[in-house]
């Protein structure tokens, strides 16, 4: 079966019990195309879904790009032998990486939750395909009651609006206060920053009237609470979901690399805006989930992009999500 001739009422798609969510990942076939940056394809396009109490979580996998790395993205501080040898170790190529977006749907029962909204079409090569996705399966985004940006990178914010509309008509936003107290005030002053402003002008600025604006212990809905994940952006939120007494940690860009972002937690991200305070905060957040053996959800990890992390030596090992929410 391929989302092609499958069509999905919204309980249909959100809705799929425990023993649909360990098989709902559809194939992610990754064709390199021409061996240069952004030469990878994400066909067909895929989605995920897990049970977490009376919660139904989607994963949705927005796209993936090749480029070269992980250093000096990863690893910025470092030599670049130290990061090559330490994807090596993790049999992953030395000189070439593959990232991807992954979009979280949460279904509470009461509302339709959409965290981060993906690249928007066009932004980038094999990327921007979750309004594609909701055509395929026949969902409408006017259906979605809340969307959430974790943070205002234009991977995060792009599918707002599409092809000159509002992708989500009938949502009301949700955001963090600091995130957007920063950009839409000192980040305009700042020339390094200064071409973002126009894509958040337009795709986040224009529905502040919509939007909550919170602080770390609020809640979007009851049993969804943001939490500090600063540091990767001056307001990067990350939240924690519970259900009938199952949680799980959305993470966003807290870790950006599976292996590079979590085994060294204490090298420096070329994404992150405060690279010291962004280690902080992944060493205290991904220490608290390996301590409680908390699932997570990341932006960035390998889709279907949920796991678990283990202490291990100086910083931590991804653990893939297999049957565990199946059973």
């Amino acid at each position: 079966m391929t989302l092609d001739v499958l069509q999905l009422s919204r309980r249909g798609f959100f809705g799929m019990g425990a023993g649909a969510a360990a098989l709902s990942a559809l194939p992610v076939s990754l064709a390199q195309a021409g061996g240069h940056s952004g030469g990878f394809t994400a066909e067909p396009v895929s989605y995920h879904t897990v049970k977490l109490g009376q919660f139904t979580i989607t994963t949705i996998l927005d796209g993936a790009i090749s480029l070269p790395g992980p250093h000096p993205i990863f690893g910025q501080d470092q030599e670049a032998a130290a990061v090559r040898k330490l994807a090596q170790d993790n049999f992953l190529p030395p000189e070439q990486q593959v990232i991807s977006f992954t979009p979280v749907l949460v279904d509470t029962g009461n509302e339709t939750i959409l965290f981060d909204t993906g690249n928007g079409a066009g932004r980038r090569p094999n990327a921007g395909k979750l309004k594609s996705i909701f055509e395929h399966v026949g969902f409408d985004p006017a259906e979605i009651d809340i969307v959430v940006l974790t943070h205002f990178h234009g991977d995060h914010i792009g599918g707002m609006v599409e092809d000159g509309q509002d992708m989500f008509p009938n949502a009301r936003y949700v955001t963090g206060a600091a995130e957007y107290d920063f950009w839409t005030g000192p980040a305009k002053d700042i020339e390094a920053l200064k071409k973002r402003i126009p894509l958040i002008e337009s795709n986040v600025a224009k529905f502040a009237e919509k939007m909550t604006f919170l602080k770390p212990g609020q809640d979007v809905v009851t049993g969804i609470t943001m939490q500090d994940g600063f540091g990767h952006t001056p307001g990067h939120g990350v939240y924690h979901i519970e259900s009938d007494g199952k949680r799980l940690m959305l993470m966003a860009d807290t870790a950006n690399h599976f292996v590079v972002s979590l085994q060294r937690p204490d090298w420096h991200v070329r994404f992150d805006m405060d690279k010291e305070k962004a280690a902080e905060t992944r060493k205290r957040l991904f220490g608290m989930i390996a301590a409680d053996r908390i699932p997570f959800t990341g932006y960035h990890m390998p889709f279907p992009a949920v796991g678990y992390v283990e202490a291990m030596g100086e910083g931590f090992r991804f653990v893939p999500a297999s049957y565990q929410f199946a059973i």
